[in-house]
């Protein structure tokens, strides 16, 4: 019997299919044969009677002799450990693996044996809630020492320390502790003295609501689970009566339980009529609910009106809402009211969102809106003058909502443009958005008249601060270099009236022609705090000209961290700012911040200092 109770679920159910015909031999009986006593019955009418009646494991001494048509497999039969693949096979798993696994399947197979045989639930519930209880059952698990023979150590276990039902009752509906710790009756343990919920539950189950559906209900309209006797049924019915087959009725109530509280949602029925008013019959919103969203009927039966009002017939709603069901299913239409406040802001009119919704793109209404959203950031962000915004937007409102973009700042990159030029781009033609989309390659444009001008001037500054012509070193620093050629200069001044010498100028410059990229403000406020904030020379740029790449934030919160190392006596004095500032994230951490025990938590401290400043 041991061994047999190893074997999978599936197999120890057969056996107890087979219990009322199998023969036994019994260790002290003469005749050496014995019956097994059929099952009690599977009503839960007797479950108080049964809670009273000892349970007593089987006896160990059983051994049960199986037919030769079933052949028995014990736990440690290599062909039999693991879980069944898709293919027929076998997945094995490691010993450790295994171990658990059978562990798991054994005090399954013991809980169904409590709930079955000792607390006569019927055998499918008994089945469905230790199959779909795994957190009880680990609990479970963690108080029983015998790991030889965990099912019957497990049996035992239940014999002296009855269980609360109703906690894997509820998970096994899909809820966790943490959503059902607050609905465990205090003055209850066997499920069985709940005799309505119990009573509403099989409701559910025998009209074909799926069991893990239960549990959305429960939270959503617990209110139906504790009814009395007949009125869950009458609301089922009385959404029948409505014209709505069971399976619709199925989806519906699974997707929003609230229709079960109260009388019949009117505002719901409204829906009904409205959408077969437009040819959209009743079964249709059953097929495309969905159990993610939420729903609320009084905004959909405004948003059908909104259609009306855009000029649209009862027909051509019907057919727009067949076409885009998230239109109207979407959190019940608030995607859509989301685009039409944006366009309307834009200035669109009547006829332009029409023409939207009647050509709208195959796309989720979703993703077109967030869309939507990421191209008029994009083109603020690329400086486009608010008026040529407005008129874009409004005239190319599908090709802006259907193109997932690139940053503004890759699309730059990638064409080799400036601000200025990618307007004049989109304005000429909006379609060259579909071109910047993620996943598609996008090539450099032929450089224009102005860009010509300004590459000259770029190459003329370079040869003036010695780079050789066309050398790898002038094209480097020239695809590192942004904005106009006459900038560059202005720059380069910047560091020579600080007070370095022009040909140490030359040599960071060579070393990280990135640090022109920034404005001659910015360059005067770096050097400022490096040499009063830091207390660094200014000439130690010359070694390490990327210096100037760091933003301020960054400098502060390194220096700030290495100036409380270096009083707490973890790191050495005077460090390179090299040292410090160009080790990537997680090497400073390791190197500077893990130096000390409380080095995390003030590195953090550090960080929003900065950020607050």
């Amino acid at each position: 019997m041991r061994e047999l109770r190893r074997a999978s679920p599936a197999l120890l159910r057969w056996f107890r299919l087979c219990s009322s015909r199998i023969s036994c031999s019994y260790g002290s009986s003469p005749s050496g044969t014995s019956t097994i006593p059929p099952r009690r019955g599977d009503s839960f009418g007797h479950a108080k009677e049964c809670s009273r009646s000892v349970f007593r494991p089987r006896d160990p001494r059983f051994s049960l002799r199986c037919p030769a048509s079933a052949p028995s497999r014990t736990a440690y039969d290599p062909d039999f450990d693991g879980f069944r693949n898709k293919c027929g096979g076998f997945r094995c798993f490691s010993s450790e693996k295994t171990q658990e696994f059978h562990g798991i399947t054994e005090a399954q197979a013991a809980l169904m044996d409590y709930l079955h045989y000792t607390r006569s639930f019927q055998f499918t519930d008994a089945e469905y809630i230790s199959m779909n209880s795994p957190i009880f059952l680990s609990n479970l698990l963690k108080k029983v020492k015998d790991r030889q023979d965990i099912g019957r150590s497990i049996t035992r276990f239940l014999l002296f320390h009855p269980i609360n039902e109703f906690e894997p009752f509820f998970e096994s509906l899909g809820l966790v502790p943490s959503e059902f710790n607050q609905y465990l009756p205090r003055d209850l343990m066997f499920l069985s003295d709940d005799s309505v919920l119990l009573q509403n539950y099989h409701t559910l189950v025998n009209y074909g609501v799926p069991r893990t559906k239960i549990g959305k209900i429960f939270k959503e309209a617990m209110g139906i689970l504790f009814s009395e006797d007949g009125i869950l049924s009458s609301k089922l019915r009385s959404y029948e009566e409505i014209g709505l087959s069971r399976t619709s009725i199925i989806k519906i109530i699974s997707s929003a339980p609230s229709l079960l509280i109260g009388d019949v949602d009117r505002d719901f029925v409204r829906v009904l009529e409205e959408l077969e008013s437009m040819g959209v019959d009743r079964e249709w919103i059953g097929r495309n609910l969905s159990e993610e969203n939420s729903y609320l009927w009084g905004r959909m039966i405004m948003l059908l009106q909104f259609f009306r009002q855009l000029g649209f017939s009862r027909r051509e709603v019907g057919a727009l809402v067949r076409r885009n069901p998230g239109f109207l299913l979407d959190n019940s239409g608030k995607m859509v009211f989301s685009v039409v406040g944006l366009l309307a802001k834009m200035g669109s009119t009547k006829d332009e969102l029409s023409g939207l919704f009647l050509h709208f793109p195959s796309i989720q209404l979703e993703s077109f809106v967030n869309n939507l959203r990421f191209s008029l950031l994009f083109l603020t962000t690329i400086g486009m003058e608010p008026e040529d915004i407005k008129e874009v937007v409004r005239s190319h409102p599908q090709i802006l909502g259907s193109c997932y973009l690139k940053t503004p700042c890759s699309v730059l990159t990638s064409l080799s443009v400036g601000h200025k030029r990618l307007c004049r781009i989109i304005k000429q033609d909006p379609h060259q958005f579909k071109n910047w989309v993620f996943g598609m390659k996008i090539d450099r444009l032929p450089n224009c008249k102005q860009d010509h001008i300004s590459l000259e001037q770029k190459e003329k500054f370079l040869l003036g601060l010695g780079f050789s012509e066309n050398s790898k070193e002038m094209k480097r620093a020239l695809s590192k270099f942004r904005g106009k050629g006459d900038e560059l200069q202005e720059r380069y001044n910047c560091f020579v009236d600080a007070g370095l010498d022009p040909k140490d100028v030359s040599k960071m410059i060579k070393l990280a022609p990135h640090i022109l990229n920034q404005s001659k403000d910015v360059l005067e406020m770096k050097m400022d705090f490096l040499v009063n904030g830091l207390g660094y020379p200014l000439d130690s740029l010359v070694t390490f000209p990327s210096f100037m790449s760091f933003t301020l934030e960054r400098v502060k919160a390194r220096f700030l961290m290495y100036d409380w190392l270096k009083k707490e006596g973890k790191v050495k004095p005077n460090m390179a700012p090299s040292t410090i500032l160009a080790t990537a994230e997680k090497v400073f951490l390791k190197r500077f911040v893990e130096r000390h025990s409380e080095g995390p938590k003030v590195w953090e401290k550090f960080k929003r200092t900065v950020d607050h400043c």
